[in-house]
């Protein structure tokens, strides 16, 4: 799931060495963390939050088959 979000993201960004994803893991949801150059946030999130809402929709989807939440963070 982490390649498939940093393969989403780092076309997007001017930044794409500074792409970082993390994942913590509980018992109920698996949480990942996007982080991004600092003038690259913008444009990961887009207008009215329309780019982060579809990267969102993509990694749920792909992720729908496990047993756990799947929840992205974009920092």
């Amino acid at each position: 799931m982490k390649a498939l979000i940093e393969t989403i993201v780092r076309p997007l960004v001017d930044y794409p060495e500074e792409v970082v994803v993390t994942e913590e893991e509980t018992e109920e949801k698996i949480r990942y963390h996007l982080t991004v150059h600092e003038q690259d946030v913008g444009k990961v999130i887009g207008k009215n939050g329309r780019i982060a809402k579809a990267i969102r929709t993509v990694v749920y989807a792909a992720g729908s088959n496990r047993d756990k939440k799947l929840y992205l963070d974009i920092m």
